[in-house]
């Protein structure tokens, strides 16, 4: 099994549905669609997205991609291109729903900062106030004759530390030190586990480094997302549904495909020996079309398109969409500064540092333009299957560009992003 598929069978928590009570009224207009001029965008420029996406296509490096673009609430470019499943050739539509994986992350990150504000929750709070089973945490330092040697915390790791992934968790996916093989030997992220079996089997095992650190990606938010049920007594999917998705009229998010979308729900795909791109995980056989065990605010969610750009576009406003307020905009802000200190900064991803990227509280923020077309101030992140969305305030723009393809890959986001960038004259 490659390293992909092991990421899929970890990660692959869905839906579980529920009833809530007393749900706030949602902000169901519809984002306006207009003509690019109208925002101050080019429609020319805008017009080169879609061709680069097909391109892709007709490369085989992917089956299908959507892309959508807002600018100043508005939407600007919405397009699909290629096939939802390559085998049937089922065209990959605007509404199709996709998996999310750790695009996941923005909204259980959020979730936690709607509780600080309530004071619920303090952001410099120890993790083990909310989490005792890592009251006892060490540190690990290194193997001795086969066994772990470990050392006292210096300071207890912090719910900043988690929505910064600097808490000193892992993920047990992407490295190969102790710590990670000790996650994928006691399987901490396995399907059969709920997020109470999760933390207690993640709290028996050392952290990586000292917390506050380095920086470290990690189920640090899948421990907020046990907080946030832990903190309010509902379910993660039942605080999702009630306090995020149905106030922002997010109608096709969620944990899991009901079964009248499957039709609507994509298959995965992966690159096929000698070139082109197969199947992976067929839709309507998809674990994400049954009820998960365990609800990952770290990398379970599905969506779509089109509710995906209203939660950016609720970001971008500083915390409100349609009259329908989340979160403070002070909040909003200081979730999307860079909150690493100079050890951890910039951020590494299996391996690769990426210059000029730090994190804030939730998602991953350019601190220094080192890259051409990604300005200062751009938040962001994406999903295993190859999903991406970004915000520049600066630029009043929200961009969510999508894929279902595995093992994850930039091409999408490096493609298109230089594009529409470009196309803004105003």
């Amino acid at each position: 099994m490659n390293r992909s598929m092991i990421f899929l069978a970890l990660i692959a928590p869905l839906f579980l549905t529920s009833n809530v009570t007393a749900q706030p009224v949602a902000a169901t207009a519809e984002l306006p669609m207009v003509a690019p001029e109208d925002v101050g965008m080019s429609s020319e420029k805008l017009g080169l997205v879609k061709p680069a996406l097909q391109k892709f296509i007709d490369d085989g490096k992917v089956a299908g991609a959507i892309a959508i673009v807002a600018r100043r609430g508005k939407i600007v470019l919405f397009e699909s291109a290629g096939y939802a499943d390559v085998d049937t050739k089922r065209p990959l539509e605007k509404d199709a729903i996709l998996r999310f994986y750790s695009m996941t992350k923005a909204m259980t990150s959020v979730g936690i900062m709607m509780l600080i504000e309530e004071g619920k929750i303090g952001l410099d709070d120890p993790m083990a106030k909310y989490v005792p089973e890592f009251e006892d945490a060490k540190v690990f330092v290194a193997m001795e004759n086969k066994k772990m040697q470990t050392e006292d915390l210096v300071r207890a790791p912090t719910i900043r530390d988690l929505l910064r992934h600097t808490s000193g968790l892992t993920y047990g996916i992407f490295g190969s030190t102790p710590i990670d093989m000790s996650y994928m030997f006691r399987g901490v992220l396995s399907p059969n586990n709920d997020l109470q079996k999760m933390v207690e089997k993640a709290g028996s095992i050392p952290l990586l480094f000292q917390p506050g650190s380095q920086f470290n990606y990690s189920i640090s938010t899948d421990v907020l997302g046990h907080i946030i049920e832990r903190v309010s007594g509902q379910g993660l999917d039942e605080f999702l549904q009630a306090r995020i998705f149905e106030p922002l009229d997010m109608k096709d998010t969620g944990f899991h495909v009901p079964a009248d979308c499957v039709a609507r729900f994509s298959s995965n795909h992966q690159p096929k020996q000698g070139g082109g791109v197969e199947v992976k995980e067929k839709s309507d056989e998809s674990p994400f079309t049954k009820v998960p065990k365990m609800l990952s605010g770290g990398g379970g969610t599905v969506s779509t398109a089109r509710d995906y750009i209203r939660f950016c576009q609720m970001l971008l406003n500083g915390g409100e969409l349609n009259g329908t307020r989340l979160l403070k905009a002070a909040t909003v802000a200081d979730m999307t500064k860079n909150h690493l200190p100079k050890s951890a900064y910039p951020i590494s991803m299996g391996g690769f540092p990426r210059p000029g990227i730090g994190f804030g509280l939730g998602f991953s923020v350019c601190v220094e333009q080192t890259n051409p077309g990604m300005p200062a101030g751009e938040y962001g992140w994406g999903g295993a299957a190859s999903t991406h969305f970004w915000i520049s305030p600066k630029d009043e723009l929200a961009v969510v560009v999508l894929s279902q393809q595995m093992p994850f890959t930039l091409q999408l986001e490096i493609a298109t992003k230089p594009l529409i960038y470009d196309a803004i004259v105003d």
